[in-house]
C-alpha cells in the first residue's frame, strides 16, 4: 500500500514508518519540524520505497497519485510542546484533522487519528475505559491538548457518521523509547537524561501520581493493528502495569550502575493527572494486542540509546 503518516519525523511517527516500510509498503511522511526531527528519519533518505514533504498540516495538502492509507500523527505531544506552541496544538488537531479528513476522503484512504489518554483529563475511574467521557478542564494549562484531541475524535465520527469516511480512533497512553526528545519534559526521558548526568531527578509533589508506560515497539505494532482492524470508536493503547511517578526514578536510578542522583521533589504542575492507566479489554478482545516489553527491558534499552549522547550534553 501507499501510505501517508502526518508527524512523520516525530517521535511515534518514525518508528511507525521503520514498521510499515519492514512490511514493505510504500511510506510518505509529512512534518513541519515543530517538535519532529530530522535526525529521526535520516536513516531512510536512501529507501525507495521511503518519501518525505516537509509541510504543515494546517495547510491543505496536495499529493498526486492514490493513497491506501492515512496516519494522523501530527502534533506536539508533551506538557513542553504544547505548552510553547499553544495556539499551533489547536489548529493542527482541528483544521490539520479537517484537512486530512478531507483528502481521506477524495483518496478513498482509510483514516486513523492518533489522539491521546488525555482526553480522560483527571480521571475519576481508574484504569480509564473507552466509554469514560473524562473530567477535563476545558481552560486549563492542558486545555490546549486536551480540547483539541477531544475534538479531533468528534471530527474523524462525523466524518464517519455523516460521510462514511473508513477511521479509526486511538487514545495513546504513556509511551517511551528511543528517538524521543530529552527536554520535551516527559517524566520518563527527563529521569535518564538527568540520572545519565547525575543530576537530581526532579519528582513533582509526592511522586505519589501514576503513570502507566509502554515501550514504542508495543506501541506502533498495536496502532498498526488498529488501522487494519474493523472498528471504528476509539481504541486505548498503553501498557497496564501502573508505577507511580517515585517508583519509576527509583528504577531508572537503579538501572544506570553507579548512578549518584538523589531525588528532589518540585511542587506539583497544575492539571497534573493523579492517576493514568488504560483499560486495554477492548484492544484485546478486538486487536489480540497487549504489550510484550516489560518496564525493566524497556528502560535498559532506552537507557542504552541515549547513553553517549545524553552524557553530559549541554541543557538546552
Amino acid at each position: 500500500m501507499r501510505i501517508l503518516i502526518s508527524g512523520g519525523a516525530g517521535f511515534l511517527g518514525s518508528h511507525l514508518t521503520d514498521l510499515l516500510l519492514s512490511q514493505g509498503h510504500d511510506v510518505v511522511g509529512v512534518d513541519n519540524f515543530i517538535t519532529g526531527k530530522p535526525e529521526n528519519i535520516a536513516h531512510l533518505q536512501a529507501n525507495e520505497h521511503y518519501s518525505f514533504i516537509r509541510h504543515d498540516v494546517i495547510e491543505p495538502l496536495s499529493l498526486a497519485g492514490a493513497v491506501d492509507r492515512i496516519y494522523h500523527m501530527a502534533s506536539p505531544a508533551s506538557p513542553v510542546g504544547y505548552a510553547k506552541y499553544q495556539v499551533l496544538t489547536m489548529k493542527v488537531n482541528s483544521r490539520g484533522t479537517w484537512n486530512l479528513l478531507e483528502m481521506s476522503q477524495e483518496k478513498n484512504a482509510r483514516f486513523l487519528m492518533a489522539s491521546t489518554s488525555e482526553c480522560y483529563g483527571d480521571p475519576a475511574i481508574n484504569p480509564q475505559r473507552e466509554d469514560y467521557w473524562g473530567n477535563v478542564n476545558p481552560i486549563g494549562l492542558r486545555s490546549m491538548y486536551d480540547e483539541a484531541k477531544r475534538f479531533a475524535e468528534a471530527c474523524t465520527m462525523a466524518y464517519h457518521r455523516e460521510r462514511n469516511l473508513d477511521t479509526r480512533i486511538i487514545r495513546i497512553f504513556n509511551t517511551y523509547g528511543p528517538r524521543m526528545d530529552p527536554y520535551d519534559g516527559r517524566v520518563v526521558i527527563n529521569f535518564i537524561r538527568q540520572a545519565l548526568n547525575d543530576e537530581p531527578i526532579t519528582v513533582f509533589g509526592e511522586g505519589r501520581q501514576t503513570r502507566s508506560l509502554c515501550f514504542v515497539s508495543d506501541l506502533v505494532r498495536g496502532i498498526n493493528l488498529v488501522m487494519e482492524a474493523d472498528f471504528h470508536e476509539p481504541i486505548n493503547l498503553g501498557n497496564p502495569e501502573e508505577a507511580t511517578i517515585l517508583q519509576i526514578a527509583r528504577e531508572i536510578r537503579e538501572v544506570i550502575p553507579g548512578c549518584k542522583s538523589e531525588i528532589v521533589h518540585l511542587p506539583i504542575p497544575p492539571d497534573d493527572p493523579r492517576v493514568r492507566c488504560p483499560d486495554i479489554t477492548r484492544a484485546k478482545q478486538i486487536l489480540g494486542w497487549s504489550p510484550t516489553v516489560s518496564r525493566k527491558e524497556g528502560l535498559a534499552r532506552m537507557i542504552d540509546f541515549y547513553r553517549d549522547q545524553l552524557k553530559q550534553r549541554p541543557a538546552q
